[in-house]
C-alpha cells in the first residue's frame, strides 16, 4: 500500500541520515616525537601519555591524559606497540574504564632491544575510556623514530 511505502521510506532516510552524522573516530600517537625518552620503571601502574599526535580523527583521543573517550557506541579497535631497550622488561596493558584488558610484555635478558605488541576489538558505550598503563616494573622507550604507539578506530557504529 502507498502508506507502507512511505512507512518504509521515512525508516531508509533516517538511517541514512544516522549513518551520516555517525562520527568518524581514529587516532594515532607516539609516545615521543622529538626527543629520546625512557619512561619507569614503578613499583605501580602508570598512565601513558602518547604526546606526539599523527592524527585525531574526531578529537576523541586527549594528548594531555592520554586518554580516548568513545564519542558513540560501537566496535572499536586498539592497537598499542611497546619498545624497550637492554635487559629491562617492556610492558603496557591496556585499560578499559579501569579495568585491564590486553597486554604486551617482553623482557630480554641480554643487552638487546625488545618489543610487544597486541590488539583488542571493544564494544563500547558512549563515554568509555580507553588507554594504556605502563606495567608495573616495566619500562618504555621512545624517540624520534616512533617505536611506541598508541592508535584506535571506530571499525562501525551500533
Amino acid at each position: 500500500s502507498e502508506r507502507q511505502h512511505l512507512v518504509m521510506s521515512v525508516v531508509t532516510l533516517t538511517r541514512v541520515f544516522l549513518s551520516l552524522s555517525v562520527k568518524r573516530v581514529a587516532f594515532s600517537a607516539s609516545l615521543s616525537g622529538t626527543d629520546a625518552q625512557t619512561i619507569g620503571p614503578f613499583d605501580t601502574y602508570m598512565p601513558l601519555v602518547f604526546k606526539h599526535v599523527v592524527s585525531n580523527i574526531g578529537n576523541a583521543y586527549n594528548s594531555h591524559t592520554g586518554s580516548f573517550t568513545a564519542p558513540v557506541r560501537g566496535a572499536y579497535h586498539f592497537e598499542f606497540y611497546v619498545f624497550g631497550h637492554h635487559s629491562h622488561p617492556a610492558g603496557a596493558v591496556l585499560v578499559k574504564n579501569g579495568e585491564h584488558v590486553f597486554i604486551a610484555y617482553e623482557h630480554s635478558s641480554g643487552p638487546h632491544s625488545v618489543s610487544s605488541s597486541n590488539g583488542v576489538t571493544l564494544l563500547l558505550e558512549v563515554g568509555d575510556v580507553v588507554f594504556l598503563r605502563l606495567w608495573n616494573g616495566a619500562w618504555i622507550y621512545d624517540n624520534t623514530n616512533r617505536h611506541s604507539t598508541f592508535s584506535g578506530h571506530l571499525l562501525f557504529p551500533m
